[in-house]
C-alpha cells in the first residue's frame, strides 16, 4: 500500500557531523550557522522523475561496459543487495548508480592525482534500477586503496560509491561501500566522522560465498536504507503499516 504521510527527520546522532577537522575539506564547506529542522514540502514528496527506459544491457557490468577489446582487470565481483526504507520495506523502481576507482586505486578523471595506471578497459561506473522487491546487483572489480592529500599518510580504504534516487528527493542517498575484514576502515579519517559504530558497519558489506559465480567472481551483500514515510492516520488507524 502507497504511504502518503511525510518521511522520517534525519537523526543527526546517526550521519557524521558537517565539521569534522581530521577531514581537512570539511571545515570549510561546513555550514556557519545551526541548522534548521523543517517539514517536507510538496516538491520533497513528489520527485525526482527520470527516464527507466534509458539505462543500456551493459550499465550494471563494470567489468565489460567500457571495454575496449578485453575485459576489467581486477578481482571480479558480484554486489548484490536490496534497497530499503525505514520500515523495512522494499522499494522497487529506484535508480542506483555506482562508481569507483580501478584494482589499482585510480579513478578515470583529468584532476586524478595518483600514479597507479589506468585500465583501458575500465570505466569504472554504472547503473541499476531495482525490482519489484528492491533488489539491485552489478558486476565489477574489487577497487584498490588509494592516497589522498588530507593529512600526511592518509589512505581511503577499497570502497564502491553509491547515489541512490528514490520515490522522492527527501529520499536522496549519496553514500560508500566498505569490505568486510578491511583494516584500513578504521585508519580512514571520512569513515571517523561517523559517530555510532553501528552506522560504520551498516557500510561494510557482508562476503556472501552462497551467491559467488563459480570459478568466476566473489560476491558481496551490500542492503541500502533509505528515509521511510511516517504513518497517515484516518479514523485513528495507521493507514500502510
Amino acid at each position: 500500500m502507497t504511504q502518503e504521510g511525510s518521511y522520517y527527520q534525519r537523526d543527526r546522532a546517526w550521519h557524521p557531523p558537517a565539521f569534522t577537522p581530521q577531514y581537512k575539506t570539511s571545515v570549510l564547506r561546513s555550514p556557519q550557522r545551526p541548522l534548521l529542522s523543517l517539514e517536507n514540502t510538496l516538491s520533497e514528496l513528489t520527485g525526482p522523475v527520470f527516464g527507466h527506459g534509458r539505462l543500456g544491457p551493459l550499465d550494471n557490468d563494470l567489468i565489460t561496459n567500457y571495454a575496449h577489446g578485453g575485459e576489467a582487470i581486477g578481482q571480479r565481483l558480484v554486489v548484490h543487495g536490496r534497497v530499503l526504507d525505514e520500515n523495512g520495506r522494499g522499494l522497487p523502481g529506484v535508480l542506483v548508480e555506482f562508481w569507483q576507482a580501478n584494482a589499482g586505486g585510480r579513478y578515470r578523471h583529468h584532476k586524478e592525482g595518483y600514479r597507479a595506471a589506468l585500465d583501458p578497459n575500465f570505466g569504472g561506473c554504472g547503473r541499476y534500477i531495482t525490482d519489484p522487491d528492491g533488489g539491485y546487483h552489478f558486476r565489477t572489480i574489487k577497487p584498490g586503496a588509494y592516497p589522498w592529500p588530507n593529512r600526511v599518510n592518509d589512505w581511503r580504504p577499497a570502497h564502491i560509491h553509491f547515489s541512490v534516487f528514490g520515490h522522492a528527493f527527501a529520499q536522496r542517498l549519496v553514500t560508500q561501500m566498505y569490505f568486510e575484514g578491511d583494516p584500513m576502515i578504521w585508519q580512514c579519517p571520512i569513515v571517523a566522522t561517523i559517530p555510532d559504530r553501528r552506522a560504520i558497519e551498516q557500510l561494510i558489506a557482508a562476503l556472501d560465498r552462497n551467491n559467488t559465480t563459480p570459478m568466476d567472481s566473489l560476491a558481496y551483500k551490500f542492503d541500502i536504507v533509505l528515509r521511510g514515510r511516517r504513518s497517515t492516520f484516518f479514523e485513528n488507524r495507521p493507514e500502510g503499516n
